[in-house]
């Protein structure tokens, strides 16, 4: 469907303390050549957003120490980074964590498990 390469060197932050999401995001996104960046939690992700810089940022919403919500608003808030899309990743469909998620920033939302398709598209929609 795409012409291979139309997503190379964006970089995309998958934030989520789920080894299995990272690995599974890192592998659907390794032929489009997407730079991956991975984080396992909310501080974690803080200093590689200062590294890294990343064009999309996918934040679970349920992890440790700093959660998905507090880790967009911490981005949201910061001038430098506010303009990055942040799409919360969810296992639940639920209308109160869409309106919770829109509540602390976030730009989508994304339920898991998401195929490769899921997560391409969103990255073609606000990266392209």
């Amino acid at each position: 469907m795409d012409n291979a390469g139309a997503l190379k060197g964006i970089k995309v932050m998958i934030i989520d303390d789920s080894n299995t999401i990272r690995r599974s995001a890192e592998l659907f996104l390794r032929p489009s050549e997407c730079e991956v960046i991975l984080a396992e939690d909310g501080f974690e992700a803080m200093s590689k957003i200062v590294d890294n810089q990343p064009d999309i940022i996918f934040v679970d919403i349920t992890m440790p120490r700093l959660d998905g919500y507090q880790a967009c608003m911490l981005i949201k808030k910061n001038p430098i980074y506010q303009s990055i899309p942040v799409i919360m990743l969810s296992s639940k469909d639920g209308l109160f964590d869409k309106a919770r998620g829109r509540m602390s920033g976030s730009n989508d939302y994304l339920t898991k498990p998401f195929t490769a398709e899921d997560l391409l598209s969103i990255i073609r929609n606000y990266t392209l």
